[in-house]
């Protein structure tokens, strides 16, 4: 399976995702629902604390991941829903915080403002897509 990571020259390269991922080959697609940072009983974990939260369903989905046989060199697709983008994207960019991505061949992203999650203490929801060899 070959995966090409597509930037064109025409528009600016974003330094958290790729413009454009193809994959060509025997590939197995990996589809991970929208992650939230929920215990055990679905119930939000530190409430109000976004780098927390980003956090736990970062772990959670690495834990997804590797369930599946991918890492997060294998996402192609990361969609993430937020009540804050700018307090999501401030966490982001902080520099003690782990961005599990390879940030030279990063997936596709699309980051969406919402007005509310699936329970009133979740203030982040991420799902993905990979692609490995099959």
């Amino acid at each position: 399976m070959d995966k090409e990571f597509i930037n064109p020259p025409e528009l600016h390269k974003h330094p958290s995702y790729s413009r454009v991922i193809t994959v060509k080959g025997p590939c197995k697609f990996i589809f991970i629902a929208g992650q939230t940072p929920s215990d055990e009983s679905y119930k939000p974990v530190s409430p109000g604390n976004y780098k927390a939260q980003y956090e736990h369903i970062i772990a959670a989905l690495t834990l997804q991941l590797t369930a599946a046989g991918a890492t997060w060199d294998d996402v192609v697709v990361r969609r993430v829903f937020t009540l804050d983008v700018d307090a999501l994207k401030a966490v982001m960019r902080d520099p003690t915080v782990k961005r599990p991505e390879n940030m030279d061949n990063p997936p596709t992203s699309t980051m969406i403002g919402v007005t509310r999650l699936s329970d009133p203490g979740f203030l982040i929801e991420m799902d993905l897509i990979a692609i490995t060899n099959a």
